[in-house]
């Protein structure tokens, strides 16, 4: 079971019962606000599909519903509990399920990182088939606890950041985009995080939400939280960014991320480098939450991030557009590191260098 803030927030149900099978079940984020619906996961097609679908999403979410769906197959499901049996090298097998949840969504690092962390344990493990699942499951029960706990972490490390910086007495005016709480996470959230963290210290003056077209996470998901938490806030269509920060204002704009490059370069939800020209422009503060998991020290640039498309009918349908009208819908973008103030981490805030440049290689390899 997850560590979210409350009931309604709960992302997944996770359990391992008396007779060491597993029972499992994601939030459809579908069917969000109106309808609260859990779906069984009982294999690893089941999650593919969740994370394809995005019943399930948010980086650090799919990396996690992708090891729980292995760890349900391998215990659960009665084709691969006999499959495995009857094979001579369990551990390939394994394998080839994991390469199966990778082709789920591209663009996010934490789930190829989630499923190279869980190769290596695999390598390492016994080599009977039921030692390994057994490591695998552990694993699986150990990343719901790291995830909660580092995501407190970021929030913690971005309000102490922000407060520093901000000396209003009544606190911080934030803006994000997406959905980054505890429905995109185990639980409690990366940029959302801070924005809880700073609510709990009665220092989050506001938070404005973009909607975040096409798929409507903020919308949907952000104003659901931030209704559920009590915060001050306010819906914005994604066009208003810029009317908003004049008329209104804001002290830093927080993002999540999923996939930070060796420059800083992010790839976050489509519409995020557009809120970052226009935070530059107006003078505020632009902040990336995520986890250490995010940060690709493989790739040196965004030019390099492989960015998914998505079906046109995600905008036909949410826009009542003509139903032939040809859609260009990429699901991510990536915001130069030119726009960027910080990224926020468990490790603590990643910050530029004198000559106005970020090093992710040197943070990554200080605290790995």
């Amino acid at each position: 079971m997850t560590a979210a803030t409350g009931d309604n927030l709960r992302s997944l149900i996770f359990k391992v019962n008396d007779d060491a099978s597993i029972s499992f079940s994601v939030l459809d984020q579908l069917l969000l606000p109106h309808e609260t619906k859990y779906v069984p996961v009982q294999n690893v097609e089941d999650a593919w599909d969740a994370i394809r679908s995005m019943r399930i999403r948010g980086a650090p979410l799919i990396a996690i519903v992708a090891v729980l769906g292995l760890a349900v197959d391998l215990t659960s499901n009665e084709t691969t509990v006999q499959e495995i049996a009857a094979t001579d090298n369990a551990k390939a097998y394994i394998y080839k399920k994991m390469e199966y949840l990778k082709t789920s969504r591209p663009t996010a690092v934490n789930l190829f990182n989630a499923m190279e962390e869980l190769k290596d344990i695999v390598l390492n493990a016994p080599s009977s088939s039921k030692q390994i699942v057994d490591v695998i499951v552990a694993h699986a029960q150990f990343m719901l606890e790291r995830d909660v706990s580092d995501n407190q972490a970021i929030g913690t490390h971005g309000a102490d950041d922000l407060l520093f910086r901000h000396a209003h007495p009544d606190g911080v005016r934030l803006v994000t985009i997406c959905n980054t709480g505890s429905l995109a996470t185990a639980g409690w959230g990366t940029a959302l995080g801070v924005a809880r963290e700073l609510q709990r210290r009665n220092k989050l003056r506001s938070i404005a939400a973009l909607e975040t077209r096409p798929y409507n996470q903020g919308s949907r998901l952000t104003a659901y939280e931030i209704r559920t938490e009590g915060m001050n806030g306010t819906l914005l269509c994604d066009s208003m960014a810029a009317s908003y920060l004049k008329s209104k204002g804001a002290d830093a704009c927080v993002v999540g991320a999923d996939r930070v490059c060796a420059n800083g370069d992010t790839a976050n939800k489509i519409g995020t480098f557009n809120l970052s020209i226009v935070a530059k422009e107006m003078g505020v503060e632009f902040f990336v939450a995520s986890p250490f998991t995010t940060l690709d020290v493989n790739l040196e640039s965004g030019d390099e991030i492989e960015i998914e498309e998505r079906p046109a009918k995600e905008v036909i349908e949410s826009s009542v557009a003509p139903k032939d009208m040809p859609c260009w819908n990429p699901a991510f973008d990536v915001t130069p590191a030119e726009y960027i103030t910080g990224i926020i981490t468990e490790k603590g805030v990643l910050k530029k260098s004198a000559d106005g440049t970020f090093d992710v290689k040197g943070f990554v390899k200080k605290h790995s």
